[in-house]
């Protein structure tokens, strides 16, 4: 495991682009020796400068099948210059092959008598130009996709996808997402790894020792792992590893400008591998890129969140204003209905005022009743009746709307201290 520190911007581009070099070779005869060359021409097709005299097929086999010799050798032929831009090229570099991309002149050496005797060879390599202008393509990109607010996980999606395709060696690219209280991580995107492996690390915990992203988030620094097989942090994780293909993975965690947690941002490898400064640098460009997509989606989550606060809140407060105004008008039809009902008593009881007052009970039925008629009851009909004490509290308690008429005789209050 090895601990790295940020570079300042500018760092980073050199560390991404590095700088253009301008190569120069003389080459004679028909199978193009080198006699004089610069030091770049030998960084960039392999050997040193005590190779002069030696063909330039042997000494640097890999670009007689790409075509480049042809055209030397058409040159050589025919005395026609060459120049090609942006000359698509891949050299050894030590075990690895790495693309390269140059604009180049092939000019004709003639002798006195004017015959072709070799050939001029100057070239600027564009390399850098290319990656530079990939990146900013790509980077522009998500930045424009941030801008239209388009989901995160297809921003993280292209992002991963874009580092792939820009990296100098192969990479799969890994993006978690950190809980809000960032004890734990959440898949992001990965689209170069297999599914069952996103599964397995979805949700991992944040601390010391946990893989290599778990202990970047923890850290809040990166965390580089060149093997795997051998490092404690994956002792929980090194048959999954093994199973999907893992021999090395460089962590960076993704942090928000107050120094939250967002994420982590991881490289993985499936050799054991030692990063280039590009691809630390790599990595530092596309964490800050993540930072703002991964704050923007916060944001954005936030105030949708406030909006629907608001929008339920005013709904609560409609749906109360609309129950309070249901409840006052019931209120007032209520009220109406006992004044309306008083009325009708009030004339009911002043319509039988004037009744004779019978001398017995009216209120026993078929069956009559020879109890003295001493209680008056009416109704909201304008009924009237007098009764005896027992046939009056039958009729209080079986028919609806009965009342005592007659205040004289103490009314309901002669009824309940009998």
């Amino acid at each position: 495991m090895t601990a790295v520190t940020g570079g300042r911007p500018e760092e980073d581009q050199r560390a991404l682009f590095g700088q253009s070099v301008a190569l120069f070779a003389s080459l004679s005869g028909p199978r193009h020796l080198v006699e004089t060359a610069n030091q770049a021409f030998f960084d960039a097709v392999g050997g040193d400068p005590r190779d002069r005299g030696v063909a330039l097929a042997e000494l640097s086999p890999e670009l007689a099948g790409q075509g480049l010799i042809a055209v030397m050798d058409e040159v050589y032929r025919t005395g026609v210059p060459y120049t090609g831009r942006d000359v698509r090229v891949e050299l050894r570099d030590g075990p690895q092959v790495r693309e390269a991309f140059f604009d180049v002149t092939y000019e004709p050496r003639r002798d006195a008598g004017g015959d072709v005797t070799g050939i001029h060879l100057i070239g600027v390599e564009t390399t850098q130009v290319k990656h530079a202008q990939q990146l900013m393509a790509e980077h522009r990109a998500l930045l424009e996709q941030i801008a239209r607010q388009a989901p995160l996980s297809d921003v993280l999606d292209g992002m991963a996808r874009s580092i792939e395709s820009l990296a100098p060696r192969e990479v799969l690219v890994s993006v978690l997402l950190a809980d809000e209280d960032g004890r734990h991580l959440r898949h992001g995107a990965a689209p170069s790894l297999p599914d069952f492996y996103n599964e397995a690390i979805d949700g991992i915990a944040t601390g010391e020792g946990v893989g290599s992203c778990g202990t970047a988030a923890h850290r809040r620094e990166p965390v580089i792992v060149t093997d795997i097989g051998v490092d404690d942090f994956w002792t929980d994780f090194r048959d999954l590893a093994g199973r999907a293909g893992l021999a090395a993975c460089w962590s960076t965690p993704i942090l928000a400008r107050d120094g939250r947690l967002l994420g982590t941002f991881a490289m993985y490898h499936r050799a054991p591998s030692v990063p280039l400064e590009s691809d630390l640098a790599l990595a530092r460009v596309f964490a800050g890129t993540a930072a703002l997509a991964i704050e923007r989606h916060h944001d954005e989550q936030a105030r949708l969140a406030a909006e629907e606060r608001a929008r339920a809140a005013h709904d609560a407060l409609a749906e109360a204003v609309r129950a309070e105004q249901r409840l006052r008008a019931e209120a007032e039809q209520r009220a109406a209905a006992a004044a309306d009902l008083a009325a009708q008593v009030r004339a009911a009881a002043a319509a039988q005022v004037a009744a004779p007052h019978p001398e017995h009970c009216q209120l026993g039925g078929a069956a009559g009743c020879d109890e003295p008629a001493e209680i008056k009851l009416a109704d909201s009909w304008g009924d009237a009746a007098w009764g005896c004490s027992a046939h009056v509290e039958e009729a209080i308690i079986t028919v609806r709307s009965v009342f005592i008429a007659s205040e004289e005789l103490g009314g309901l209050a002669a009824y309940v201290n009998r």
